[in-house]
């Protein structure tokens, strides 16, 4: 098994593997998302693959304030194998290489089993209210 950078022909695989982990909601396009990663800090988007097929993924960023992990998502038959952990700490070197001093991520409410996960990677809650305000509609 590899983890690369994402390319475009990767792009069906990953909106599968994303949807098929509860990661995608109706209101924002997967596929928009992936085209607009394409065009900042495309290289800390990342794949892993076995045999030809994307297994994981996991999309980070920065800011010049605080990193952030995104789109982290692993197959089923995949889940408890120590690849979440592999792409967390690949997506966290990327930001490190950067000077990044912090990494933030949110976890849906209705994905809260994932938890005691990040905070075995030394995660811990933070305390905020997470504010959001759509500019562009993904969806028509």
């Amino acid at each position: 098994m590899t983890i690369r950078p994402f390319e475009d022909p990767d792009t069906d695989a990953v909106v599968a593997l994303w949807e098929a982990a509860g990661l995608t909601r109706p209101w924002n396009s997967p596929w928009a998302d992936v085209r607009r990663k394409q065009t900042v800090q495309p290289e800390m988007f990342f794949v892993a693959e076995d045999d030809g097929r994307i297994v994981g993924t996991v999309m980070a960023g920065y800011d010049g304030h605080r990193g952030w992990i995104n789109y982290l998502a692993v197959s089923d038959d995949r889940r408890g194998t120590g690849l979440g952990r592999s792409l967390v700490e690949r997506a966290e070197a990327a930001l490190t290489a950067l000077g990044c001093p912090k990494v933030q991520l949110q976890v849906r409410l209705d994905n809260i089993g994932v938890i005691d996960f990040y905070e075995r990677l030394g995660y811990a809650p933070y305390e905020a209210i997470s504010l959001g305000k759509r500019l562009i509609n993904d969806v028509s």
